[in-house]
């Protein structure tokens, strides 16, 4: 239990800006072991955004507080994230091939088409939160930052690390296994079913899909993954959870 406990404890100092795991040894393979507490960090994360939701609905308008609750998720994560989804969609526009697309990603410059593609992923991601029911706006906080750490489990059990000169990324890749994979799903699993009861089944069906084919467009295109590309697919999944959200609740006879 204690081990777990410190697990999740470097899983939430990997993650976000919060110095939650002073005093712990960060070898290698405990990274890779923290990766299975990734969708709990995400919960813990959802969970505060729920908090600020309820502290600050009364004093500012719905549009505005759905935006800060967005900025405020950047700015627990320290933006973790979107610098890896502006570089893969900077690589993948500009790269002929896998090492084209590498060495664009490595490049600290941020062109053209990341920039488009950034601000459309947190229009996207704003907007589908803003358009997501009152009654599952709670939910849907605490499952989005959950869905979108359990995507990186899921590719970093399943993708080989292709950055010869290794990189930040490796460390987890490479020492993540079945056992992060299971734990890491069964949180995703439960908490679902918490929040969105029988619904959730599909949700985490078409998520699961959806991941299914992120792994097999990454391994066809770039033959595995890089830290870049873990951080971008939690952005897609972290939108794609909303979007879903949305489009179950409209067909289980939502607004």
């Amino acid at each position: 239990m204690k081990r777990d406990w410190e697990d999740f404890r470097i899983a939430g100092a990997f993650l976000t800006i919060f110095p939650v795991a002073r005093g712990l040894s960060m070898e290698s393979h405990r990274l890779g072991r923290s990766m299975g507490f990734f969708p709990a960090a995400g919960l813990a994360l959802g969970l505060l955004l729920v908090v600020m939701n309820w502290a600050l609905v009364p004093f500012i308008p719905r549009p505005v507080l759905d935006c800060l609750l967005i900025l405020s998720l950047i700015a627990f994560t320290g933006a973790l994230h979107l610098d890896g989804i502006a570089d893969l969609i900077d690589g993948l526009a500009g790269g002929k091939d896998r090492e084209g697309v590498l060495r664009i990603m490595k490049d600290s410059r941020v062109g053209a088409m990341g920039v488009v593609g950034l601000v459309m992923v947190l229009l996207l991601k704003y907007l589908s939160l803003y358009n997501v029911p009152l009654e599952l706006k709670a939910a849907a906080l605490i499952f989005m930052p959950a869905a979108g750490r359990w995507v990186q489990v899921v590719l970093a059990c399943y993708c080989r690390y292709i950055r010869p000169e290794g990189g930040t990324g490796s460390v987890f890749v490479d020492h993540v296994g079945e056992r992060e994979m299971i734990l890491a799903s069964l949180t995703l699993v439960l908490s679902g079913l918490v929040l969105f009861g029988i619904k959730a089944v599909l949700l985490i069906f078409l998520l699961g899909l959806a991941v299914m084919l992120l792994m097999r467009y990454f391994n066809a295109r770039l033959g595995g993954v890089t830290g870049d590309v873990l951080g971008a697919a939690s952005e897609t999944v972290e939108v794609l959870t909303l979007v879903l959200v949305l489009a179950i609740h409209s067909q289980g006879g939502g607004a």
